[in-house]
């Protein structure tokens, strides 16, 4: 059984930097895309960076300039390096990645680390 599990989360100051980790365990064969992805209250859950196996990575806008996704493929594991963040960054940060398990590709997503940022 493929697990994803997030950490890293918590309470910082407008500003400030969170580091937030994603570790992927259980029986894998292959680890497509990976990637975060946030959901504040009252809101729909957006994308906010990927990045592919080649290394390749994608950001939303709101946050360029200020995350880093990374990988560490050896260790199965996804990085967010959040930066200057701001209250409107405060939400649930999930990782989700497409892992194959044995039986093809298939997306799994973790439980979720809250982020919450004060004004």
């Amino acid at each position: 059984q493929v697990q994803l599990v997030e950490s890293g989360g918590g309470l910082v100051q407008n500003g400030g930097s969170l580091s937030l980790s994603c570790a992927a365990s259980g029986s894998i064969f292959n680890i497509d895309v990976m990637a975060w992805y946030r959901q504040a209250p009252g809101k729909e859950r957006e994308s906010v960076a990927r990045i592919s196996s080649d290394g390749t990575t994608y950001y939303a806008d709101s946050a360029k300039g200020r995350f880093t996704i990374s990988r560490d493929k050896a260790k199965n594991t996804l990085y967010l390096q959040m930066n200057n963040l701001r209250p409107e960054d405060t939400a649930m940060y999930y990782c989700a990645a497409k892992i194959d398990g044995g039986l093809g590709l298939h997306n799994y997503w973790g439980q979720g680390t809250q982020v919450t940022v004060s004004s």
